[in-house]
C-alpha cells in the first residue's frame, strides 16, 4: 500500500464535496467569526504571561460543539471522529499533523461556557446575523413545547419528595460523588398520545399516558421563515401556558398574531397578550361535557394549518440531530437545548439560502 500524499487527501476531500458535505456548506454560509467576541468574553482566558500550554482557538472549539450537536455525539466519540474523519478536520481547519482537542478539553470548554451563561448571548448573536441577512421576524409567531429525554433517576419515594420540595436528600449530602450524578432538576410527567385504532377495528376507551422523565424545550418561531426567535428550558412537569408570560413572546415580530395550542389558552395569557399588543390565535378548548361548537371546530382547524409548522422544528431536532440530554442539571440542559436551537437555525439558514440562490 502506497503512502498517502497531499494530492490523495485533496482528491478525497473533493469527492466528499461532490457527495454533499453538510459541514462544508456550514463553513461556506455561516460566519463563525461573529461568535468570537462573546466566546472570548465568556471564557476569559489569561494573557499567557504565566506560561503553560495555550488554549485552543475558541471559534474552533465552538465549531466542535456544533459538530457534537449535529451528530448527537459524546465527548469521547467526538474526539475519536475528529481524528478519524476528513470532513470534520476540514470544517475545523485542522491538518493531519495538527493537535486535536481531547474529550476532557471539549468538556471543560463547554462547561466554562455553561457556567458563564453564554448560550443566550451566542443565540442572540446568530439571531442578529439572520436579521442582517434579511430574515426579520415576520407574519406573527407560533409557540409550542416538546419533551426532551434525560437519563432516568432511580430514587426512593422519600428522595423524590425532598427533590419536589427543593431539598437535597439527607443521604446525598455527605456523598459528593453521588450528588454530582443525581439530576435534581429533571422531573417525571405523563406524555399523552392519541389512541389509535386496533387491528380488530376497535378504538381504546382512552388515550395513552406514558411516563416521561427529563426536561421541556419551549420555543417561539416566526411564521414567515420558521426560525426560533425565543426559547426557554424547564423541567418536564412545568406548565406550557405559563411560559408565554415569561419572555417567550417576540415583540420585534412585524405582525402581532400569536398561534398556540389549547395548553396556552387561559384568561391570564389572553389578558397578557391584549395588554402587550398581541392578537391571540390560540386554539379554543372544548366546552366541558358538551360537544365542540361547529364554528369553533372550523376556527381551530384553520389555526392548526399555521400552528402545525412549529412541529417541524421539533421533528428536525429529534430526528436529524437526536436531541437528548446527556448531562446533569438544568443549567447544562439549557446549554444543550440552546446549542440545538442555534444549530437548527443554522440548518434552516442553509436551506433558505440554498433555495434563494436556485430560485
Amino acid at each position: 500500500m502506497k503512502q498517502p500524499g497531499f494530492f490523495d487527501v485533496e482528491e478525497r476531500l473533493a469527492r466528499l464535496s461532490g457527495l454533499g458535505d453538510q459541514l462544508e456548506a456550514f463553513s461556506r454560509t455561516v460566519d463563525f467569526e461573529v461568535f468570537r467576541p462573546d466566546l472570548e468574553k465568556a471564557l476569559a482566558y489569561s494573557d499567557g504571561s504565566k506560561g503553560g500550554r495555550p488554549p485552543f482557538d475558541p471559534v474552533l472549539m465552538f465549531k466542535i460543539l456544533v459538530i457534537q450537536t449535529l451528530n448527537n455525539l459524546s465527548d469521547e466519540r467526538t474526539e475519536y471522529l475528529i481524528n478519524d474523519r476528513l470532513s470534520f478536520m476540514r470544517f475545523l481547519g485542522l491538518g493531519l499533523s495538527d493537535r486535536v482537542p481531547d474529550a476532557k478539553t471539549i468538556w471543560l470548554f463547554r462547561e466554562r461556557l455553561t457556567q458563564a451563561g453564554a448560550i443566550e448571548r451566542l443565540f442572540e448573536r446568530f439571531d442578529a446575523t439572520l436579521r442582517s441577512a434579511g430574515y426579520l421576524p415576520m407574519s406573527g409567531q407560533i409557540l409550542d413545547a416538546t419533551l426532551v429525554a434525560a437519563p432516568k433517576q432511580r430514587n426512593t419515594n422519600a428522595e423524590k419528595a425532598d427533590l419536589r420540595a427543593g431539598r437535597i436528600p439527607e443521604d446525598w449530602q455527605d456523598k459528593p460523588s453521588k450528588l454530582s450524578h443525581k439530576d435534581r432538576h429533571a422531573r417525571w410527567t405523563l406524555k399523552f398520545t392519541k389512541a389509535k385504532q386496533q387491528d380488530d377495528g376497535t378504538m381504546p376507551s382512552s388515550d395513552l399516558a406514558i411516563p416521561f422523565f427529563g426536561y421541556k424545550s419551549h420555543v417561539s418561531i416566526d411564521r414567515k421563515f420558521r426560525f426560533i426567535r425565543k426559547w426557554k428550558t424547564t423541567d418536564a412537569a412545568a406548565s406550557d401556558g405559563a411560559r408565554l408570560r415569561e419572555g417567550l413572546l417576540d415583540k420585534t415580530n412585524t405582525a402581532s398574531s400569536v398561534w398556540a395550542d389549547t395548553a396556552y389558552r387561559s384568561k391570564a395569557n389572553e389578558d397578557f397578550m391584549e395588554k402587550h399588543g398581541f392578537v391571540s390565535k390560540v386554539h379554543r378548548k372544548k366546552p366541558h361535557l358538551k360537544p365542540m361548537p361547529l364554528h369553533i371546530q372550523r376556527s381551530n382547524a384553520g389555526k392548526s394549518m399555521i400552528r402545525s409548522r412549529v412541529e417541524h422544528v421539533f421533528a428536525d431536532q429529534k430526528s436529524q440531530t437526536g436531541l437528548f440530554i446527556r448531562t446533569v442539571g438544568i443549567t447544562r440542559a439549557t446549554m444543550r437545548i440552546g446549542l440545538a436551537n442555534i444549530v437548527y437555525n443554522m440548518r434552516r439558514f442553509l436551506f433558505l439560502q440554498r433555495i434563494s440562490t436556485t430560485a
